[in-house]
């Protein structure tokens, strides 16, 4: 790098440390532009000299080991995480774009928080955390929080339940401390090969608890389903944009004619799903704040799924408020009236902005109030 007069960013380990001061999520490196930061979720350009190509991919291999710098020069893409002297940890995406390498680097914190703290619908998920077998799926779209909400889910578990728990992450994000239950964590490609063989041996390795990173291919979607019908409380995650779209988008990873098998199969091992997304918060104070929606499997949701008619589950989430669940209109209308977050905020969020604005004036238009 060539700003002599900003020492700080001479090594990686000195970019990363910038970003947990200026309480950054994520840092960015690109040939051809400074090191940028994304704080309070806008994209923020540090006063650093602009990066070369040969910058981007030494700050890169100072992190890198042997295995991940030949699954970058092998795949184009590599997943790792790294903790830093300070015991700060990071997880780190290197990935080649035109030709040449760039770097997204995420921060991880290192305490676990409840769902108080968190603004997560506690009541719901204490409910779901007490269950002791099933598929709890987590959804929303990269950088929604996921990883957070699980990790306050199994350490509520953990504090309160003698257990063994298993985690399968590429890469591991939080570390967790046995409490009342025992925690296992393997990180893929360097505790074990990859998901698939992980997931051939997890039975094997006798937990109470388990969470799968993604679910990404029909082989983790059969693993997971499998854990989950052997009496084991599954935990993983989905990229959809709603809790119906979780169900679709399985569904998506398997040809059509073995459709109704999936649907018995998750009909029956589901306990809920949970989408979620990230909101700018009123309060300066607070960077932004989750809204949710809760799909929970109820005998009226598991029928849907089971007769291949995901399009009543919008309607069944609406209405199943009685039981715990909500839509992300629903959410909104709580977060606006309870001062978390602005309107504005919250039609640039809603799936409906007309929807939202008829909620907040509490019209509901998905019972026909208006006709």
């Amino acid at each position: 790098m060539t700003n002599a007069s900003h020492p700080e960013g001479t090594d990686m380990e000195a970019l990363m440390g910038l970003a947990l001061a200026r309480r950054a999520s994520d840092l960015h490196l690109k040939a051809g532009q400074p090191p940028i930061l994304r704080i309070d979720g806008e994209v923020q350009p540090t006063d650093l000299a602009p990066l070369g190509a040969a910058d981007v991919l030494n700050l890169a291999r100072q992190i890198m080991d042997e295995r991940t710098t030949r699954l970058y020069e092998d795949a184009g893409s590599v997943d790792f995480s790294h903790e830093t002297g300070s015991g700060d940890r990071f997880r780190v995406n290197v990935y080649r774009q035109r030709g040449t390498a760039s770097v997204a680097v995420r921060r991880v914190s290192r305490e676990v928080l409840s769902f108080a703290k968190l603004n997560l619908p506690g009541e719901t998920l204490e409910r779901i955390c007490g269950v002791r077998e099933g598929l709890v799926i987590f959804c929303g779209v990269t950088g929604t929080g996921k990883s957070t909400s699980i990790a306050a889910c199994l350490d509520h578990i953990n504090a309160r339940r003698r257990c063994h728990i298993v985690t399968l992450e590429d890469p591991i994000e939080y570390l967790f401390e046995d409490k009342q239950g025992f925690v296992n964590q393997r990180e893929i490609g360097t505790d074990v090969a990859s998901y698939a063989v992980a997931m051939k041996f997890l039975l094997r390795e006798d937990p109470d608890v388990v969470l799968v990173g993604e679910m990404r291919t029909r082989t983790d979607v059969e693993g997971v389903l499998r854990a989950a019908e052997t009496t084991r409380l599954v935990f993983t995650t989905v990229h959809a944009s709603s809790a119906p779209g979780a169900v679709t988008r399985l569904l998506d990873l398997f040809p059509a004619h073995e459709h109704h098998v999936l649907r018995e199969t998750l009909a029956h091992s589901l306990v809920a799903v949970i989408c979620q997304k990230l909101v700018t918060a009123a309060d300066p104070n607070v960077a932004r704040v989750p809204a949710t929606e809760v799909m929970l499997a109820t005998p009226t949701v598991r029928k849907a799924i089971r007769d291949g008619d995901e399009s009543r589950l919008p309607n069944i989430i609406t209405a199943g408020g009685d039981v715990g669940m909500h839509d992300f209109t629903q959410d909104l209308v709580r977060l606006v009236r309870e001062e978390w977050i602005d309107p504005k905020d919250a039609y640039e969020a809603a799936p409906s902005p007309e929807a939202l604005k008829m909620a907040i004036r509490g019209i509901d238009v998905k019972r026909g109030s208006l006709q």
